[in-house]
């Protein structure tokens, strides 16, 4: 570089005063190339080449003076021609310092508390979509160039253009840097003085971004933006269209006024006069034997406000309702008019109960609740009931009773003690909609198992025992292996199930449609201890999925005649298909404490074992299906047995 110049005097060189605006304006059209080179050279390399020329192309056309005033009262030095001699035009003077100066803030560090300025914002003018811009290649002194006023800040950088390009003395290249707010102007003219690139090479078509090539911008990255953006654009438009949807809340008359209340199917749903009803004998006629032939019955079957309050919350529930479900069972409107099954009033509760095919939904309010002031839905799935499984519902439950609506074809109801299996059944009154009295003692209170109330149905092909688990459908109660289950009947049968009902809690609120229990193996104790027995409970559920197996052993009853200790929990299992009729088989084993004070590690299968091993903490083998080890208090044993197809099982878990 050649030494800094002397400054000349004042007659040398002519100053800026007032700009005209108007002035301006020519000298920008004029000099628009000149000035976005400038831009283009000053800003740093690090915003891209792309975005260079596009904040270059931004700064100048920002560059007009807005008023007439002078630029903070500077008098700046005029542009020579190429021979040396001043332009008489102070507009362009002026346009360049304002471009130097926001071409040095776009090229400040943002700092957190620093005022924000417009130089330092992407380009909002001009808009380029879809394309990059940048200048034509240049040879290696451009790269060199490139580098060398990359590598220096951005004050040297606008001092080495206006030398090089402008062709400005030292002292004026001074004036320009303290007027666009440099602070150390000399130390910006030391710092250029590293930039030992020839000043022709400023001119180069390399640093011009008027001479434009274009590329596309990543394509692939690009398709996956527009696709975020539009997936973004159709959420918004979606939750802004249920934000305004129409809806008025709460009709006067205890109807919603939400936006399903709109659609037409939905809106013949909720009208109480398209409900279905079935004629009180068509049953006896049916072929089909289940919830869709129940006749609609109660003393408010043509209560159309009741029955308004009910399918509008079914349809769309209030802030002050509540509702249950079963496990899996959807708790959406009906697709269509479901059909009524019962509609009265119980105990302190104005009750409606439906069936859509899928589920029994039962609505409860207060009998007092003269408008909608919120009721509480049950749900429970009933898909595939048969004769067997739509005896009947529950209709109330309320402190510790239970009151239940039978089918019609319900001969008589009796309730009968699970843990008294000798006592005979006591007669269930019934009023002529079919509700019966409330069952006491259901046997869950904080005294322990002391009673399991069931109830005793009697219809025209059987007796069947239903009991209350907590859900609108009573639990069906078998007996068997799981090829032949039946209804429970038998002293033998009711005696294993006094023993069993206290277990039943284990399956509550299960979505639970029966639960059967099955004796898989008798067992004669060590030391003469007599003979125990081992069961397996299976509760099959209304959605197929969510079975739960329990492996019972009851040791023998004690003789003095008193209540009989449930029996013990010797394994359990959830999705297993032990115990039922895909896999009929089932092995457990628990550890028990004789008389004598003496530990023995008990295990039974079911009938096809043919040999049972227990491993690890005890060890030991038998041929057959029974196996007794002695064994210490504590141990834990691995138990294993071959069945007779060569197949190994393991012990249920």
């Amino acid at each position: 570089m050649p030494p800094r110049r002397a400054v000349p005097s004042s007659a040398e060189r002519p100053l800026l005063g007032p700009v005209d605006p108007e002035q301006a304006d020519a000298a920008l059209v004029e000099h628009y190339a000149r000035l976005t080179r400038i831009g283009y050279l000053v800003l740093p390399a690090s915003l891209g080449r792309s975005r260079r020329v596009l904040t270059a192309h931004w700064l100048v056309q920002r560059s007009l003076p807005g008023s007439r005033a002078a630029d903070s009262g500077a008098r700046l030095p005029l542009p020579r021609r190429p021979a040396g001699e001043p332009v008489a035009d102070p507009g362009y003077a002026d346009l360049r310092l304002r471009v130097v100066r926001s071409a040095l803030e776009a090229g400040m560090p943002l700092r957190r508390r620093a005022r924000p300025r417009w130089a330092r914002m992407p380009p909002f003018l001009p808009l380029v979509w879809g394309l990059r811009l940048f200048p034509r290649s240049g040879g290696a002194d451009e790269l060199a160039l490139e580098q060398a006023l990359s590598a220096v800040p951005g004050p040297c950088r606008a001092a080495h253009v206006l030398r090089g390009l402008e062709g400005l003395t030292d002292p004026e290249v001074c004036r320009v840097l303290a007027a666009a707010g440099v602070a150390d102007p000399d130390a910006a003219l030391a710092g250029a003085d590293a930039v030992t690139a020839p000043h022709a090479l400023l001119a180069s078509p390399g640093f011009d971004p008027c001479s434009l090539h274009a590329r596309p911008t990543d394509l692939l990255l690009r398709r996956r933006r527009t696709r975020a953006a539009l997936a973004g654009f159709g959420a918004l438009v979606a939750c802004g269209t249920l934000l305004v949807m129409p809806g008025g809340g709460w009709g006067p008359d205890g109807t919603s006024a939400g936006a399903d209340a709109h659609n037409p199917a939905a809106q013949r749903a909720l009208e109480p006069g398209a409900l279905r009803r079935v004629s009180p004998t068509y049953w006896q006629r049916s072929a089909r034997t289940d919830f869709t032939v129940w006749p609609a019955r109660g003393e408010r079957t043509r209560d159309t406000g009741l029955l308004r309050r009910a399918l509008d919350a079914w349809a769309l529930p209030g802030p002050d309702d509540r509702s249950t479900a079963t496990p899996r069972t959807p708790t959406g409107p009906p697709m269509g008019p479901p059909q009524l099954l019962y509609a009265g009033v119980v105990d302190e509760a104005a009750v409606v109960l439906f069936h859509d095919g899928l589920r029994i939904v039962r609505y409860a309010e207060s009998r007092r609740a003269g408008s909608r002031r919120g009721g509480v839905l049950d749900f429970a799935r009933v898909d595939g009931a048969d004769s067997a499984g739509s005896n009947a519902l529950v209709v109330s439950r309320a402190h510790g009773r239970v009151r239940y609506l039978t089918a019609p074809w319900v001969r008589g109801a009796a309730v009968r003690d699970l843990l008294a299996p000798h006592a005979a059944p006591r007669a269930l009154p019934r009023d002529a909609h079919g509700v019966t009295a409330a069952l006491d003692g259901l046997g869950d209170g904080a005294g322990g198992c002391r009673s399991r109330k069931a109830l005793e149905v009697r219809d025209a092909e059987a007796v069947r025992l239903l009991t209350d688990l907590g859900e609108l459908t009573p639990v069906r109660l078998t007996s068997g292996a799981p090829s032949a289950e039946h209804d429970v009947s038998g002293r033998a049968e009711r005696e294993s199930w006094a023993r069993t009902a206290c277990l039943l809690p284990a399956v509550r609120a299960g979505g639970v449609r029966s639960v059967n229990s099955w004796q898989f193996a008798r067992q004669p104790l060590p030391e003469g201890g007599g003979a125990a027995r081992w069961l397996c409970v299976r509760a099959e559920t209304w959605r197929g999925t969510g079975s739960r197996v329990l492996a019972e052993f009851q040791a023998p009853a004690e003789p003095s005649g008193g209540a009989v200790a449930p029996g013990a929990v010797a394994a359990r299992a959830a999705e297993s298909p032990a115990c039922g009729p895909r896999d009929p088989q089932v092995l457990a084993g628990v550890l028990w404490k004789s008389a004598g004070g003496r530990w023995y590690v008990l295990a039974a299968g079911s009938g096809q074992f043919t040999s049972l091993t227990t491993s690890g903490g005890v060890a030991g083998r038998s041929e057959g299906r029974l196996l007794a080890v002695r064994a210490r208090a504590g141990d834990r044993a691995e138990l294993n047995g071959l069945l007779a197809d060569g197949r190994r099982v393991g012990a249920l878990r």
